[in-house]
């Protein structure tokens, strides 16, 4: 096994990844990449992004393109298609089939994944029908009909949102009563496009091309039924791509890892950065911002350590 060794290697090369990687490199540490699947991430699935500032339109895989096109500029060594075995976070290390990768400090840069209902059809219409972003697909949806599933804070505002595109949001709900907070509940009520399908599940989304059904089972009464729609909205939740090092270091109650302002975490020399730490939103936008920030104050770290080491 090839032993490797960096200043800083970044696990996961998504926008939040590859941004860590541009400043890292920039900031003259070696830097690596280290991801289990091609770089990118989930905006690389997009097929169009509209509100990434100074990209009216651009297709998600261009923009990544873009990004990995930036990081191979400053000489990031890239290291995609890894079968990672193992994360040590305490030692900086990381074991794959080819190597055993040291590092001075470690920005995780895992995101997060969508909750899936797990219905037949979900997986073969995703980004023809099946979005798991409102902010991102919404205006595609302009004058047509949608559903969003959940009860949340997240469901409810995002059917709220929608609303400014379509002209119908149906929210099904598999409870008789929401979850979100009462004022997002009351401003919801309110919205004569919204309407609410209760004690309901997905059991199926149908389309030729494009969904144009979903079919729902009442929990109570069992009975199936169809719903005519252009798109379906899952909000049932975000689950954080933890499994390499979950319980190594401070996370919170759904896992997510917890940062400071600097994107440290609690373990020395590691920083999270994008959808996989706490954070109010998860956008592109938001992603890159946070591997800026991380990969400044990882050099920082580095900066700082050198100089401990030298006195």
């Amino acid at each position: 096994m090839e032993q490797l060794k960096f200043d800083t290697i970044i696990l996961g090369g998504g926008p939040a990844g590859l941004s860590a990687a541009i400043y890292a490199a920039r900031g003259a540490v070696s830097t690596a990449i280290v991801d289990i699947n091609m770089l990118g991430g989930q905006p690389s699935n997009y097929l169009e992004l509209e509100n990434y500032p100074g990209f009216q339109i651009v297709g998600g895989y261009d923009l990544m393109e873009k990004f990995e096109e930036h990081a191979d500029k400053f000489g990031v060594k890239k290291f995609p298609m890894q079968e990672i075995e193992s994360v040590d976070l305490i030692s900086k290390t990381i074991i794959t089939k080819e190597y055993e990768f040291k590092a001075s400090t470690i920005i995780i840069a895992t995101g997060a994944q969508p909750m899936k209902l797990g219905v037949a059809g979900e997986n073969e219409f995703v980004g023809r029908g099946v979005s798991y972003c409102a902010v991102c697909d919404g205006a595609f949806y302009k004058n047509k009909v949608v559903a969003v599933v959940g009860g949340g804070n997240a469901a409810v505002e995002e059917a709220m949102y929608l609303t400014k595109f379509a002209d119908k949001v149906y929210v099904i709900h598999r409870r008789d009563e929401l979850r979100a907070d009462k004022i997002v509940q009351e401003r919801a009520f309110k919205n004569d496009k919204i309407e609410f399908v209760w004690n309901s599940v997905v059991k199926e989304i149908k389309g030729e091309n494009l969904v144009s059904t979903v079919v729902l089972e009442n929990v109570k009464s069992k009975e199936v039924s169809n719903l005519a729609v252009n798109g379906v909205f899952p909000y049932i939740g975000m689950t954080p791509n933890v499994e390499l090092f979950s319980g190594q270091l401070q996370q919170d109650s759904r896992g997510f890892v917890i940062t400071d302002e600097t994107m440290a975490t609690s373990v020395e020399g590691v920083f999270a950065i994008g959808d996989v730490r706490t954070t109010p939103l998860r956008q592109v936008i938001t992603a890159a911002a946070d591997g800026a920030v991380g990969a400044v104050y990882a050099v920082k770290y580095l900066e700082s350590h050198k100089e401990a080491t030298t006195v």
